[in-house]
């Protein structure tokens, strides 16, 4: 997936960009990723809140954002 991204007059990264194909590729694999607006039910937000607290207790359990960008390329293609 290749992505571009978009910055101010300032030199701040404000937005990024990815091609169509890999937008409906996304939208394919995540059908609701359109309704990403709108507000999450309390049993996703329960969810987040534990996520979190696993996090806090272990800091080195998660990864980085460029190990979920070669795991989204492999997965879409």
């Amino acid at each position: 997936m290749s992505v571009n991204y978009v910055s101010d007059s300032f030199g701040e990264t404000i937005a990024v960009q990815i091609s169509i194909s890999d937008w409906k590729k996304i939208k394919d694999k995540y059908p609701g990723v359109d309704d990403i607006d709108n507000e999450l039910p309390q049993w996703e937000k329960d969810m987040i809140d534990k996520r979190l607290a696993a996090i806090a207790n272990d800091p080195n359990s998660i990864e980085d954002i460029a190990g979920l960008f070669d795991e989204l390329d492999k997965k879409i293609g």
